[in-house]
């Protein structure tokens, strides 16, 4: 509204007609972005519409924050000026109070810009040790590398997806896991991330589970199919023994797990997985959502390896307080977490056991192509003792 009128103050006809043009057909290309997934992706299918509609995301989401950031202090600078007012105008006060709502404002555009251009691509190593309840002494150590939430595409492009795979790789893992969300829609090239995906190497192989974004593209069949084309293993509702020195780890792997805040219908988690569980050997749930950790634990599954969250993709802190917007969707926002195992925490399976959840922060975005306080992830999972 500032640039309109703007524009109309301008004297001459002609640059005032072709600047009103221009900030029509900026808020028509605006619209469109906006609206993309409500219009069936028709931007998203013209070429370089993607970065369009990340730019206007991007902007989006920057001038929010910033123009909330600015009279947020512009407020308090006003409400100042009213208990003082007995005073004489102090005019180095005012000045003080304008150059901060300026400095303030301009923030978030500071933080999105290097959160698009450097945030999002700086991957970052996490190294975990989680102690699993029954865990035979063969498998202390062992180590399990984990990949979620890729969201291959114009800012996800394969080199780097391949990137992530060679760093995964030089950590030496004994097991490799995908935990979903290959692609963001039906454009993004699946078969392009699962051929990098079938780099990753580890004595028993690299195996996965669908995420929620392929149910919206449509394809959770089709990456199970190039999983198998590759030589790996996107488990659904199924699961495997692995052997390893001598023992056996019980791997499952399931679909995504519906709940109240995805488009379908929801249902009680991890239906039919029980019979998959082995009373015998340390389980392994691998289940994009995690959500579903309650009712694994509650079923005894020791540890459940998740995504989803992609850590909020942007984290503020304040103090000692951090907020995040994945909040609004789990209580597992990213990092390791326990429960009680068993039913209520003492029931059949529990014996005061607790159960584990890891939550990957993800290595792609998603909405708005940014990471600010969180930074693209992979794991590596050291399992120990408990």
């Amino acid at each position: 509204m500032s640039a309109w009128r703007a524009i109309v103050s301008i004297t001459s006809p002609n640059l005032r007609a072709a600047l009103q043009i221009t900030w029509v057909c900026a808020l028509i290309v605006f619209v469109l972005a906006f609206f993309d997934p409500l219009l069936g992706h028709v931007l998203s299918k013209v070429g370089g519409g993607k970065w369009i509609i990340g730019a206007v995301r991007l902007w989006l989401m920057a001038s929010v924050f910033s123009f909330l950031a600015f009279q947020l202090v512009h407020g308090a600078g006003w409400i100042y000026g009213l208990i003082v007012s007995a005073e004489p105008v102090n005019q180095s006060r005012r000045n003080f109070f304008r150059y901060a709502s300026y400095l303030a404002g301009s923030l978030p555009i500071v933080a999105a810009a290097y959160g698009f251009a450097t945030g999002r691509l700086k991957y970052r190593v996490e190294r975990v040790e989680v102690p699993i309840a029954n865990l035979p002494k063969e498998l202390d150590g062992f180590k399990i590398a984990q990949l979620s939430d890729i969201h291959i595409g114009d800012f996800m492009p394969r080199e780097e997806v391949r990137r992530a795979v060679n760093m995964a790789n030089a950590l030496n893992p004994d097991l490799a896991v995908v935990t979903g969300d290959f692609i963001s829609n039906e454009f993004d090239p699946l078969g392009d991330c699962i051929a990098e995906l079938s780099k990753l190497r580890a004595p028993l192989g690299t195996w996965g589970c669908n995420g929620n974004h392929e149910i919206y593209a449509d394809a959770e069949g089709a990456a199970q199919q190039l999983f198998q084309q590759h030589g790996m293993k996107l488990l659904r509702q199924e699961n495997v023994q692995l052997d390893w020195r001598g023992t056996k780890l019980n791997l499952i792997g399931v679909d995504y797990q519906r709940d109240h805040m995805t488009r379908g219908p929801a249902g009680t988690m991890l239906q039919g997985v029980e019979p998959l569980i082995s009373r015998e050997h340390p389980n392994i749930l691998l289940s994009h959502n995690p959500n579903s950790f309650h009712r694994a634990a509650e079923m005894g599954i020791e540890l459940s390896l998740a995504g989803h969250t992609h850590g909020g993709q942007i984290k503020v802190e304040i103090v000692d307080h951090s907020f995040s917007p994945a909040r609004l969707i789990t209580d597992f926002v990213a990092g390791l977490y326990h429960l009680p195992m068993g039913k209520n925490g003492s029931g059949e399976n529990g014996n005061g056991k607790k159960a584990a959840l890891y939550v990957n922060r993800g290595l792609g975005t998603f909405g708005v192509p940014v990471r600010i306080g969180v930074l693209p992830e992979i794991t590596l999972l050291t399992l120990r003792m408990a």
